[in-house]
């Protein structure tokens, strides 16, 4: 039989190569991780689980994008000129 989970849900960890991230989920056989720098990456629990650590730091505050603005001014003095 497997092992319980290793991560709970919203841990923070830090990887060798792809840096600190905070689990998303985690199964007995897999851990899905988003990492800061790279994204979301799945990994299955037996490999991974060496290179792995806990992290004590707080997690990152999510960025929200603003919506992008119609560059209507833009548009507008293009087809003055033209209209010249």
């Amino acid at each position: 039989m497997a092992a319980k989970s290793a991560f709970a849900q919203g841990a923070q960890v830090e990887h060798p190569k792809f840096g600190l991230g905070s689990v998303l989920s985690c199964t007995e056989e897999h851990i899905v991780i988003k990492f800061d720098d790279h994204g979301e990456k799945k990994f299955v629990i037996t490999i991974v689980l060496a290179n792995l650590k806990k992290s004590d730091r707080t997690p990152p505050v999510e960025k929200r994008r603003s919506p992008r603005k119609p560059k209507v001014a833009a548009a507008t003095a293009v087809v003055a000129s033209v209209a010249e």
